[in-house]
């Protein structure tokens, strides 16, 4: 077992010495020995609450951590932090709260590791934000870490078909149209999610998972397991020894999250069909490194990226379906044949990102997994769009869509906030090939930047998802199909032109071109632009939200509340 200096790591603080007697007799009170309490002191994260099926399993994955921490010489300290589970949060008020919890998750971790003086870190997360957040928090700190994701939800069954979450958001959709009953919308709702874990499709939480694997933070194939598989016991108990390696070879998350990293994780997302929200996630994680990754560099990732795994939304598999046919790695693998991936970023092994695809012996499968030289389509799942109407850049999925489905032009339908679109949609008190448009979503306007996902579905259900555009400065969840737009920037409250649109404004969405516009002059915008009122006052006047809106930066940056790695002055593993 490797003998750790102590003189030189952070937990000196609060162990060594006579002046930390006091420190030592609050461990002692714990039940640490006196070796325990001078070996490495190790944090392990996790987000479990009892909020969502997400994070119900976090508590149990996370004592399989301790064991790997401790037989590798360290002495694990479990703490927990918040998370805000958007399935339980979406279509309400709850929604504003999900972002912002991205933040307060790195913030509360940061400050329990600076306050208790841990040396490393191992986070486990399951829903949405909580990967970035435990993610942001790794890179903040820049200490040894390793990441491990929750795992993914079973899929149900429903009259001999999987079903997941979004089948049930549809299928309210449906209900509102009279296409199916109150028992049959009952019938499902009990068998959709049967077990722990994220959502199933390639929605935010396995996007992100996917991301955690390809930029470096997560062992290889960790991601794929579903949370009930007793294998993931194996994972806690290899990232806990993980942690231990790099923590002997001062190997710190900023080692492995660079920019060729971050390049990584971009092309998995485009190739997977991943969610919108990685074109936030990732600009974050890359701005605690003092990195520029911004939504354009993002994007121009997923444009010249094969899209060739067939996961939902678009496609037709779940998370489960991947790992059973070789997961991240052999997706990884297939983008290396075509020379998209940078081999020598370091991972969570300690071995590179080349050296571990060289020890993967499957290959694609041809079902889930196409083999990247004859994807599914030739250019990524998600697509950055720019123009008159988003100059800052705005974000759509096409994974499943055909060329034609990808360019949309019509009249605005503009609705002032997301619950007045919703009952207009319930009512369809819209049109075919029109437009819709959600302002005042955005991170700051809204506050909170939420997602839309109740009124996509409700859309999808009623069969009109390929019949009308949606476009916001809000998100979307991961589990939204149909040609839906978001992050378009700047935000209404910014005064950006998404502020300035009436109904019968023409728009213009093209995918293939990259194009997001208007069909106004710049001289009609800059004399909307004088008669514009201002921003819309919310109901959020005090609280974490108003807090979050003051601070909150633009939505192509990664919507972030801090000056980020370039503006530090010191370094907490070496105070």
């Amino acid at each position: 077992m490797t003998k750790f200096d102590k003189s030189i790591l952070p937990s000196r603080h609060v162990t060594e010495g006579p002046a930390r007697a006091p420190h030592r007799s609050y461990m002692y009170a714990m039940g640490l020995s006196e070796e325990e309490i001078h070996l490495p002191l190790v944090g392990v994260a996790t987000c479990w609450n009892e909020a969502a099926p997400c994070n119900i399993a976090l508590s149990r994955q996370a004592q399989s951590v301790k064991m790997g921490v401790k037989e590798a010489g360290g002495t694990p300290r479990e703490f927990t932090t918040i998370t805000v589970t958007d399935g339980i949060a979406m279509g309400h008020e709850g929604m504003r709260s999900s972002l912002a919890s991205r933040e307060a998750i790195a913030d509360t971790v940061e400050l329990t590791m600076r306050g208790h003086c841990y040396d490393a870190l191992v986070g486990l997360a399951g829903c949405d934000k909580s990967l970035p957040g435990m993610m942001m928090a790794m890179v903040r700190l820049n200490v040894p870490s390793v990441f491990i994701y929750g795992g993914s939800i079973l899929p149900g069954r429903y009259q001999g078909k999987d079903v997941t979450v979004q089948d049930v958001f549809e299928a309210v959709g449906r209900h509102q149209a009279g296409a199916n009953s109150d028992e049959e919308l009952r019938a499902l709702e009990k068998v959709a999610c049967p077990s722990a874990g994220a959502c199933g499709g390639q929605f935010t939480a396995n996007t992100m998972a996917c991301v955690s694997e390809a930029v470096g933070l997560a062992l290889p194939n960790s991601a794929g397991a579903p949370a009930p598989y007793e294998s993931r016991d194996a994972y806690g108990t290899a990232s806990g020894e993980a942690v231990m390696t790099l923590l002997e070879k001062n190997i710190r998350a900023r080692d492995v999250v660079t920019l060729k990293s971050l390049e990584n994780a971009a092309r998995v997302v485009a190739c997977t069909g991943g969610s919108t929200n990685a074109g936030l996630h990732l600009p974050a994680i890359a701005h605690e490194a003092g990195l520029e990754f911004f939504l354009d560099d993002v994007c121009q990732i997923f444009k010249d990226t094969p899209y060739f795994v067939d996961l939902k939304p678009g496609g037709q598999y779940v998370a489960k379906d991947l790992y059973e046919v070789g997961g991240v790695p052999v997706v990884m693998k297939e983008l290396r044949k075509i020379g998209l991936i940078h081999e020598d970023c370091i991972t969570a092994t300690g071995r590179t990102m080349g050296e571990e695809l060289d020890l993967i012996e499957r290959e694609a499968d041809g079902r889930v997994i196409y083999p990247a030289a004859s994807p599914i389509t030739k250019t990524g799942g998600v697509v950055g769009l720019k123009g008159n109407l988003a100059p800052q850049g705005a974000i759509v999925k096409v994974a499943g869509m055909s060329e034609e489905e990808q360019v949309f032009s019509g009249p605005a339908r503009v609705f002032e906030c997301e619950e007045d679109a919703f009952e207009a949609v319930k009512s369809r008190g819209y049109k075919e090939g029109e437009v819709i448009v959600i302002r005042n979503e955005g991170p700051a306007g809204g506050p909170g930047m939420r997602e839309m996902l109740a009124t996509t579905a409700a859309l999808s259900g009623q069969g009109m998802g390929k019949k009308v555009a949606l476009i916001t400065d809000g998100r979307f969840s991961g589990a939204t199909r149909g040609f839906c737009v978001g992050h378009v920037g700047p935000e209404s409250a910014h005064g950006g032109p998404i502020a300035l649109l009436q109904d019968g404004d023409v728009i213009t969405i093209n995918a293939i071109t990259g194009e997001l516009s208007v069909d106004l002059t710049d001289e009609e915008l800059a004399e909307r632009k004088a008669a514009w009122a201002g921003p819309r006052e919310t109901i959020y006047a005090s609280g974490a939200l108003w807090k979050y809106a003051q601070l909150v930066g633009e939505t192509y940056k990664g919507a972030v509340t801090h000056p980020g790695g370039k503006a530090e002055r010191h370094v907490y593993m070496d105070i």
